[in-house]
């Protein structure tokens, strides 16, 4: 998988600069961007904070975690009904 430039607190920062007045052509030459890349990002991450966005990726740990634990277990159900109709 592809390593992001910027971290989204990195990113956050960058969407900012636009909301203190800066001119979007100026922030998009400073940083390196394209212009679609900004306007991705605003949509994505418009509005959210640091705090916000921690806890976002958080929760989606918890709930990949959640996923493969009733995988698991989905599984492991399918195992012993298998043996159970076999006797």
């Amino acid at each position: 998988m592809k390593k992001e430039r910027f971290s989204e607190t990195q990113i956050v920062a960058i969407l900012q600069q636009q909301a203190s007045g800066q001119n979007v052509a100026q922030i998009v030459r400073e940083h390196g961007l394209s212009e679609a890349t900004f306007y991705k990002w605003k949509s994505k991450y418009a509005g959210a904070s640091v705090a916000e966005l921690t806890r976002l990726k958080q929760l989606e740990e918890e709930n990949r975690k959640l996923r493969q634990m009733f995988a698991d277990l989905s599984l492991e159900n399918q195992a012993i009904e298998e043996i159970l109709r076999k006797m």
